[in-house]
């Protein structure tokens, strides 16, 4: 047990809580003094910014004059740096936002943002014209926000740095009244608080100010001067130090005060930190106090400068030379290396150490713990997960490996889970990537998060490793690599640099080149970005990058390959709009499809382009055809008729029309239907203005015949037949009819007699018939030479004899039969019909 005891040697006691704190780095870097300079230190293992503070008077050394920016990994690797150049004041505060994004914000308001690798993000904005003209003096930090205080003791919050530049980025809070500046401040995150937005705390006096954007609350009155506060990582409690030396640890709506503990010193410490939930540390120039609920503090010395970094689940400290992780020790390594513990866990981890030395008292051991193996097995998973010493973490895998090798009821896929666990951890603490993880930090940062934050660092190699060996999509990091080397190769040719990018995008199926391609675009290698999106299978992310490089031939001819006819009416569109008329012509002409579409579409939308393509490729009838859909869309219109009936816009439409169709062979037909077309609307139109009466456009030339006769006009109707050549028997049908709808028998009467007929009688009959007209269908009937019409006829008007008498001289049995059927319903008529069938022998 002589390992257990050196173990747990270097823990110390709090009340009845051990806490320990491990070297994780010795810090790589040179002749940084943190006394010198203002640091921000990223959570969960994330890098440290460092730049000389310019408010301190300091020895240079044979260091430059220039104040540079350095951007390092947690074990003091550099990864960046660049000059600090910028107009606005002197560097009011500094910080990381979950997504790794440095925030410098200086004495005129202005925000400064930097990636990982030192470049800034364009473009800086502004916290405020309030802010630019009182300078900002102060600012807390928390996750994504900030809340800034300027001279005028007004202050202002930025929720989420996304949102900065946008009408809602700086939101000021209400006004305090302070006339002079408070002690210090603390925010209270928006998450933890009722009205989800962000709360100050202000202390000013002997209370504290609550502020947000709706009012200004005053609490705790009594409980200050309060000289440091800081609020607890739930939002629950708040840390603050005394203007009397005491440490109050009160809740945040101050209802109650935790506990409190009497300082040596009445200077306030200079950083104050929460250390998990369970204890509170204060820092003074040379001393690190550690403070619990109960018992005495814990205290550690310091000969050089130190800075807290809050972690969930302990706090880092970073110094000149080293990096350490102050955390309370877990239970189950307590359990295990406690000095004297005889917890089942410690026991086993006791017989590992026999069996290693070959001594009976491995067997005696499991004997005593039998029953509670399962326990002990779990307790030795546990504690490994929280080890940093790779050693210490083989040690315990092994003592519960050796417990499982006697225990058939524990679940093996906890142990692989936590070698699985521990490969990640320990790959990404070494020193060249210095990301000091816990493993409570890695379960609450997630597995995702980390590869993203390994790919922003550009350690591509590792991240892919770790994506493929947790089963997590590696094309991300691909993709990211593939732009980073796009970026950084710049002297490399583009042949070149497509050979080889291909020979490593092509190790993960579905790769989005088109995003690859996109980037190398926006790098200025266009030629390298068309040769990259040839190789992108999917017709609907290579079209438009096609578009966006210059190559729309080649978009067009993917969009119509890959048969979606929308993909080809964006690229029809942009082509359009982009390219003259003609040129934009002769690229569809060669595209069936293209041109097919491009047609559908103008022949809705618009016809004076679709004309123009016609006419450039010599489709003079498909013109023609155009036109005359536009003389029949112009008729809809109430004002097309208005104006010269000889020369209104829909004959000239016709006209042109008739010409266009002449010029080709093929459409004689054509040619003369548009000719009479134009002719009969020149003569419709001279009729409506002649009669002033809007009812003969577009009625057809029997309408037109029809409705002259009907108006009396039969000069007109005369011409219309002639001039369009109307047959004789049509003319006849038409104007019989129209002259029993305007009842003029005299008339119709003497239409009869001019000639005979060359449709016969029976039209007048009908006319006469239809028209209800009995005594006047008698002057034709007679003259129906078709017996058997002469009979339906005498039918018709009810003149059973006559019907009857004209059947049997037509001796039709058939015809007897059924008009005796019509008069059933009168017994004279129907005795009249069996009589004569009865004479002719028809039973």
């Amino acid at each position: 047990m002589a390992a257990a005891v050196s173990i747990a040697a270097e823990w110390q006691l709090l009340y009845n809580r051990y806490y320990r704190k491990p070297e994780i780095y010795s810090m790589k870097w040179k002749h940084i003094d943190l006394n010198r300079n203002k640091v921000a230190c990223a959570p969960f293992g994330g890098p440290i910014a460092v730049i000389r503070d310019d408010s301190k008077i300091v020895q240079l050394y044979a260091e430059s004059a220039l104040r540079k920016l350095r951007i390092f990994n947690s074990a003091g690797s550099q990864i960046a740096e660049t000059v600090w150049r910028n107009p606005g004041g002197r560097l009011i505060g500094m910080s990381w936002t979950e997504d790794q994004t440095l925030i410098c914000i200086v004495q005129d308001g202005t925000v400064y943002r930097y990636n990982i690798h030192a470049e800034l993000i364009e473009p800086s904005v502004s916290l405020g014209k309030e802010c630019f003209e009182q300078s900002v003096v102060d600012c807390v930090f928390w996750g994504n926000g900030v809340v800034c205080m300027n001279e005028g003791f007004m202050f202002f919050c930025v929720a989420d740095f996304s949102s900065l530049g946008s009408d809602k980025g700086v939101v000021k809070l209400a006004d305090p009244g302070l006339e002079d500046p408070p002690l210090c401040m603390a925010v209270i995150e928006p998450k933890y608080t009722m009205s989800g937005n962000v709360e100050v705390l202000l202390a000013v006096g002997d209370h504290v100010l609550l502020v947000d954007e709706d009012g200004v609350q005053q609490l705790g009155v009594g409980v200050g001067p309060l000289q440091k506060m800081v609020v607890s990582r739930d939002g629950k409690y708040l840390a603050s130090f005394t203007h009397d030396g005491r440490l109050l640890v009160i809740t945040t709506d101050f209802a109650s005060i935790i506990f409190e503990y009497s300082c040596e010193s009445a200077l306030p410490p200079e950083q104050l930190a929460w250390c998990g939930l369970d204890s509170v540390l204060l820092y003074w120039d040379d001393a690190l106090v550690m403070v619990g609920p109960y018992g005495d503090p814990v205290r550690y010395f310091y000969d050089e400068p130190i800075v807290l970094i809050s972690e969930c689940d302990g706090v880092r400290v970073l110094s000149n030379t080293n990096m350490e992780f102050l955390q309370r020790v877990p239970d189950s390594t307590v359990s295990i290396f406690k000095i004297g513990s005889t917890t089942p866990a410690a026991l086993l981890y006791d017989a590992l150490d026999h069996f290693d030395r070959r001594s009976a008292k491995a067997d005696e051991n499991l004997r005593m713990i039998r029953s509670s193996l399962p326990e002990a097995i779990e307790a030795c998973i546990d504690a490994t997960g929280y080890e940093f010493d790779v050693s210490r973490q083989r040690t315990l895998l092994r003592a519960a490996s050796y417990g499982q090798a006697f225990c058939c009821n524990v679940p093996r896929d906890r142990f692989q889970e936590m070698c699985k666990t521990l490969r990640v951890l320990n790959a990404v603490r070494s020193p060249e990537i210095g990301i000091p993880l816990s493993i409570q930090q890695f379960k609450e940062l997630t597995a995702p998060v980390l590869i993203s934050r390994l790919i922003n660092a550009h350690h591509h190699l590792l991240a892919l490793k770790l994506s493929e060996y947790l089963g997590l999509n590696q094309e991300l990091v691909i993709m990211h690599w593939a732009c980073t080397v796009i970026t950084s190769s710049l002297a490399m040719p583009d042949s070149a640099l497509l050979s080889f990018l291909l020979d490593k995008l092509k190790l993960c199926k579905g790769i989005d080149y088109a995003r690859v391609a996109e980037h190398a675009d926006k790098s200025g290698r266009r030629k390298l970005a068309a040769s990259l999106v040839e190789h992108e299978p999917c017709s609907s992310k290579q079209v438009p990058l096609l578009l966006c490089i210059g190559e729309e031939d080649s978009a067009l001819t993917k969009a119509t390959e890959s048969g979606d006819t929308d993909l080809v009416y964006f690229v029809l569109f942009h082509i359009w709009h982009k390219r003259p008329a003609l040129e934009f012509f002769g690229t569809i002409q060669a595209k069936p499809l293209a041109r097919d579409l491009f047609i559908v579409y103008s022949r809705c939308y618009n016809h004076e382009f679709l004309k123009d393509f016609f006419l450039s490729a010599g489709q003079l009838q498909e013109v023609a055809f155009l036109l005359w859909k536009e003389s029949w869309e112009l008729s809809k219109n109430p004002m097309a008729s208005r104006g010269s009936p000889l020369h209104g816009p829909r004959i000239k439409l016709v006209e042109k029309a008739r010409d266009l169709f002449a010029e080709t062979k093929e459409h004689n037909f054509e040619s003369k239907a548009a000719e009479e077309h134009a002719k009969l609307l020149r003569m419709q139109h001279e009729l409506e203005v002649s009669t002033k009466q809007a009812i003969f456009v577009d009625s057809s030339i029997s309408d037109t015949i029809r409705t002259c006769i009907v108006l009396g006009n039969h000069r007109a109707a005369m011409k219309v037949k002639t001039e369009f050549k109307v047959s004789e028997k049509r003319w006849y049908w038409l104007k019989v009819f129209a002259l029993a709808t305007i009842r003029d028998w005299d008339a119709l009467e003497k239409f009869s007699k001019e000639k005979k007929p060359p449709i016969g009688y029976k039209p007048f009959v009908e006319a006469c018939v239809d028209a209800d007209e009995k005594g006047e269908a008698l002057k034709y009937i007679p003259k129906l030479v078709d017996l058997r019409e002469r009979a339906e006829a005498y039918a018709q008007i009810g003149m059973a004899k006559e019907a009857a008498d004209a059947a049997s001289q037509a001796k039709d049995s058939e015809l007897l039969g059924r008009l005796r059927l019509s008069f059933s319903q009168n017994t004279a008529a129907a005795s009249i019909f069996d009589t004569i069938r009865e004479r002719l022998g028809v039973s």
